[in-house]
């Protein structure tokens, strides 16, 4: 990496006439995603911002000798992409702090017992066993029962806990809920549960959403250096990928101070907005109202920005604890986990609307997005038109409130794992067949005149954009060339780039200055190894590389190296962190 860019990547070319252009791209097959001009061949840069768009005799007058004129050679070109939701500290920095890893995709029951036993042997002088992941269903399928008799088989002598894939409960068994104080006696969390033995009331070493809040509060914090480390490869990945902006939500003061420590070393090099965690949901966050009240605002750059808050309204599927509007199937009363009450709810976004502050909700059942939408219109009522609020995942919703995201301006955010044909997405059809056809509705809410946008929630599923943009457009699975397609319908090419682009500018609150190319729009856009409108989508576009990309009008992603020792040379070049992008 070159340290003069990194600090100076910001700066813009001087020096030359007054309008001319300091950048300007030529002969390219550019889509705009502005309904006015939607294609064109060249587009000239100035101070970071589009000055002209149209084609190569048009460019002409803002070029000058100091000008750096790059030939696209017919690429396809479009504006950057918006990834709306992303854990990369929860990925890496368990790793990084040298954490246990499993790294596979369905482990068996015996893949996590074994991975534990060497990771006791090749850490005999350490304390605590932590780290990720197993998957709940895969146990229930192989008729294992995971608690904290089966770790207790494992090793009981040292504090062992393990994350759930869907990252909505940690197993534990008995000498890490023993040192975390959790017994008989522990009350359940309002934002989560205990799982308990039916007879004796016992905890069985499943904690439930913020319920596992209660063993990272037992155990160290995890090292700066390895959230740094995280997040930065994070940024680095994801400019490689052809992100311009992105959430990172839930994160406390130690989690911002690694995200300020990389802005301020010039290598933010994508828009960050950090959702502060509204309770110990994962990790404890022991400044939680201080940051609310105001100190977020210390964070703050034109990259950089801590106005939203997360939350848990409730669950995940796998572990039935989303909130669904009607009982579950074979049930009579249990309609899942509300980690809020709704008085609280309401109170909570009526309260962070007025003080302009973003909620980002997560919602995975119908009932618990329902609950969301009612909040946001007591807030409207109260407070007039405000900030855009955020509902995450929105896994399943009731059709009657597809109409109400448009009405309430309210983002309806859908990460892609769900509706990929494969193992763990099918594990949501313990919600019945009825639910499971309306999951993931991008149609049901564009077609009402909502926003739908994009988040990967990675580690659910790959931190790799073009993997979700491919399911949208075919609702396959993009690694598998089959004829079956998933539920819900798919989205048109046009569609699919305007939820991934300008919708995703829209969730940020700067759809009038980024998220197209326009005059006078931030310059942020990507060049792409192939034409998404000349081929055949599935097994096509989820492997799409991206060959340059640009923010504010810098190059800060040059997959070729192709303007090394220039001018132009990228912050990031040739190598995108080896992530595992197939989950």
């Amino acid at each position: 990496m070159n340290q003069r860019n990194a600090k100076n990547y910001r700066s813009s070319h001087i020096g030359h006439s007054q309008g001319m252009a300091d950048v300007v791209l030529t002969n390219g097959a550019i889509y705009t995603v502005d309904p006015h001009q939607p294609h064109a061949e060249a587009l000239a840069i100035q101070q970071g911002h589009f000055i002209a768009v149209g084609s190569n005799e048009d460019m002409q007058p803002f070029i000058d000798s100091q000008t750096q004129v790059v030939d696209l050679q017919g690429r396809f070109t479009m504006p950057g992409l918006y990834d709306m939701h992303t854990h990369p500290d929860l990925t890496l920095a368990p790793g990084y702090a040298g954490y246990l890893d499993v790294a596979m995709e369905d482990p068996t029951p015996q893949d996590v017992a074994q991975c534990i036993r060497d990771y006791a042997a090749q850490h005999p002088e350490g304390d605590w066993i932590f780290g990720q992941y197993f998957v709940h269903f895969q146990f229930k399928r192989e008729g294992v029962e995971p608690d904290r008799h089966w770790l207790d088989s494992i090793i009981a002598d040292r504090p062992v806990a393990i994350h759930d894939r869907s990252w909505g409960c940690i197993l534990a068994n008995s000498k890490a809920l023993a040192l975390a104080g959790i017994d008989v006696n522990t009350p359940d969390p309002g934002n989560g549960f205990i799982e308990r033995d039916s007879i004796s009331g016992e905890p069985t070493g499943i904690l439930v959403d913020g319920a596992y809040s209660l063993i990272h509060a037992a155990m160290p914090p995890t090292p700066a250096h390895a959230l740094k480390r995280a997040y930065r490869e994070g940024i680095q990945y994801q400019s490689g990928r052809g992100v311009v902006g992105t959430k990172y939500v839930h994160v406390c003061e130690n989690r911002l101070d690694a995200l300020k420590s990389i802005d301020d070393e010039g290598e933010m090099t994508l828009r960050v907005e950090a959702a502060i965690s509204w309770q110990d949901d994962i990790f404890p966050v022991k400044r939680r109202w201080e940051l609310l009240a105001g100190e977020r605002h210390y964070y703050r750059s034109d990259r950089l920005n801590a106005n939203a808050v997360k939350f848990h309204f409730d669950g995940t599927h796998g572990s039935f604890s989303s909130y669904l509007s009607t009982p579950w199937p074979g049930e009579s009363e249990w309609r899942g986990g509300l980690n809020l009450t709704p008085e609280h709810i309401t109170d909570m976004v009526v309260d962070m609307d007025r003080r302009g502050i973003r909620v980002i909700a997560h919602c995975v059942g119908d009932g618990a997005s329902d609950l969301f939408l009612d909040s946001v219109a007591e807030a409207r009522r109260r407070n007039g038109p405000g900030v855009r609020h955020q509902c995450a995942h929105s896994t399943v919703l009731l059709n009657e409130n597809l109409k109400r995201f448009a009405e309430l301006d309210v983002v309806a955010e859908f990460s892609p794992v769900g509706w990929l044909p494969e193992p763990y997405a099918r594990a949501r059809e313990v919600m019945g067949s009825e639910r499971f056809e309306r999951m993931y509705n991008f149609k049901g809410v564009i077609d009402h005149g909502g926003i739908a946008v994009m988040g990967t929630d990675w580690p659910v599923s790959s931190i790799n954009p073009w993997v979700g943009f491919e399911a949208m457009v075919t609702r396959k699975n993009p690694w598998h060339d089959n004829t079956d397609q998933f539920h819900g319908e798919p989205l048109p090419l046009v569609d699919a780039i305007r939820v991934m682009t300008i919708n995703g500018a829209a969730c940020m609150g700067i759809e009038d200055r980024a998220g197209s190319i326009e005059v006078g729009k931030s310059a942020d856009l990507i060049v792409l190894d192939r034409h998404l409108f000349s081929l055949e989508p599935q097994g096509n576009i989820h492997n799409t590389q991206v060959d340059l990309t640009f923010m504010q009008g810098r190059l800060v992603w040059d997959r070729h190296d192709q303007f090394a020792e220039t001018e132009l040379e990228a912050l990031w070049r040739k190598d995108i962190p080896a992530f595992y992008d197939k989950m």
